[in-house]
């Protein structure tokens, strides 16, 4: 781990320091909230501005792309404008775009203003948690990280209930106007906090050939993802064009920028041992985290007869024991092997997706709530000593890049694993729902006796054969859901060799500047 903060000027006091931490916080939520608080609100914004859902994902699928694209720049923004500046300037635009969003008046003016809103995003993380490591001193760095790791973990929890309630009992343009009020104040005092730290400028030549491969592959990449499921992957012609595209850039793009003078992502952090294998540990069980994350109210909705509420609030308690432990990570990371800590994260994690695997259709609120409680302990262990172990040894200046690309490779792992979940899932499912239905011939007793009870209860043989189907088909998909489980629980004891093939931080240093939560 390095041994000065990120920025090389001297910790923040008192109330200074207090102020900073809320204002870059606040950001950070604002950031993340908005990732999550447009999914459940998609139908409303739909059936207003006259689109089917179909076409309405798009306002997530603009985001994301425009996201993923701009989040690896931080770096290279960072050299050219100086962090405190371009922290600031995201922000803003950031307010502006979500004024924009909820004046829309088409899906053409949305999607448009969603991916001026993605593209101001990118550095707005990687650069709070640089900033905020500046306000305090070195010991306490792994505290600092924990302050801000809490908004991280509470955003994505409360943006499914708050867009919802937002969406139910006003308009869903306020989902964004909210975010007004809280930008233009975390602006205001980060600016007045932090303008006199600004990072030293060097005016970099503009890698227009790497950043036009980053734009092709990422753009391509993002969109097999979203939009491949809905169009039966490679089935279609569009999505074989897109994966081409996708690996036939990223080829071009590492090869030029490892022989670029001046590329626009520094890719020769992964010739690092500690990056390389931090960041592919973080991101392979953030990818299988996060699919589970989706697959879980999927099902509660689809199969359980849950409401989006309902279901946002079996998920909820994962935040409880989140919010409590992260405090004592952030002050302990410095002092116990943050190996080890890693390590009972995804033990804990094996361990709740175990306990899923045996969730059942007769599953009751207890039974679910049980492993989402003790979830929320392996969040806080996971996020800060990965991070802490991924970017042990970086020299200050190199902070801000390697904090934007570790970020960038945790959000793709994310959608690549909440695709590969959600197509696993109904495939799975299909193939259950094949083998249940081998027996039930024309003539078979237990057949035959459903369909005389459903008979009896006043259905005819048309409607009790679709019920006695809706019923196989529950048992089908939650069968599937705990395949998934049971596969993501081995994964995540199989990823703890990832971990011990980094070395230990050295100890009582400077934590680093990503400890990015679940968005």
């Amino acid at each position: 781990m390095a041994g000065a903060a990120p920025l090389e000027h001297p910790p923040l006091e008192g109330g200074a320091r207090l102020l900073g931490t809320l204002a870059l916080s606040l950001a950070t939520f604002m950031n993340v909230l908005d990732s999550s608080i447009a999914n459940v609100s998609i139908p409303a914004i739909a059936g207003n501005l006259g689109v089917s859902p179909g076409q309405g994902t798009w306002v997530i699928t603009s985001f994301g792309i425009a996201n993923a694209i701009s989040v690896p720049l931080t770096g290279w923004l960072t050299q050219r404008f100086g962090a405190v500046r371009l922290f600031v300037t995201s922000v803003l635009l950031f307010v502006l775009a979500s004024m924009m969003c909820g004046l829309a008046n088409s899906l053409e003016v949305l999607v448009a203003a969603r991916v001026l809103q993605g593209l101001v995003a990118g550095p707005m993380m990687p650069l709070s948690q640089t900033l905020l490591l500046s306000s305090y001193p070195r010991i306490q760095a792994g505290r600092a990280l924990a302050f801000w790791g809490m908004t991280t973990l509470v955003a994505p929890v409360v943006g499914p209930l708050l867009g919802g309630w937002i969406s139910d009992n006003f308009s869903w343009p306020w989902i964004f106007y909210i975010n007004v009020p809280v930008g233009v104040g975390a602006a205001l005092v980060a600016w007045r906090i932090y303008h006199r730290r600004e990072t030293p400028v060097h005016k970099l030549p503009i890698d227009r050939v790497g950043l036009a491969l980053l734009v092709l592959w990422v753009g391509s990449l993002q969109l097999v993802l979203d939009k491949g499921k809905e169009l039966e992957w490679f089935a279609s012609p569009l999505i074989i064009g897109l994966a081409v595209l996708a690996v036939a850039g990223f080829v071009v793009f590492v090869v030029w920028e490892l022989t670029d003078a001046h590329p626009v992502v520094d890719l020769r952090l992964f010739g690092r041992r500690n990056f390389a294998f931090g960041v592919l540990a973080t991101s392979v069980g953030y990818g299988l985290f996060f699919g589970n994350v989706v697959l879980l109210p999927l099902w509660l909705q689809q199969w359980m007869g849950y409401t989006a509420t309902n279901a946002g609030m079996a998920l909820a308690p994962v935040g409880i024991l989140a919010i409590l432990l992260t405090p004592l990570v952030g002050r302990k990371v410095t002092v116990w092997d943050p190996r080890w800590i890693a390590t009972v994260a995804f033990v804990i994690f094996a361990v709740v997706l175990w306990l899923r695997s045996g969730f059942t259709p007769q599953a009751d609120l207890a039974t679910i709530l049980r492993p989402t409680l003790l979830q929320g302990a392996a969040m806080a262990l996971f996020f800060i000593p990965l991070t802490t172990v991924s970017l042990a040894g970086l020299p200050p200046q190199r902070m801000p890049a390697a904090a934007g690309l570790s970020n960038f490779v945790r959000i793709t792992s994310g959608a690549m694993g909440t695709s590969i979940a959600t197509t696993l899932w109904e495939d799975r499912a299909a193939l259950h729902h094949a083998h249940l239905v081998e027996r039930l011939q024309q003539g078979d007793p237990a057949l035959t006796d459903a369909l005389g009870k459903l008979s009896g209860a006043g259905l005819g043989d048309a409607a009790g054969l679709a019920q006695i189907n809706r019923l196989i088909d529950q048992q089908a998909f939650t069968r599937a859901a705990d395949d998934i489980f049971l596969a993501s629980a081995v994964m995540f004891l199989l990823l703890i060799g990832l971990i011990w093939l980094t070395k230990r931080p050295p100890r009582m240093g400077a934590a680093p500047a990503d400890a990015g939560g679940a968005h």
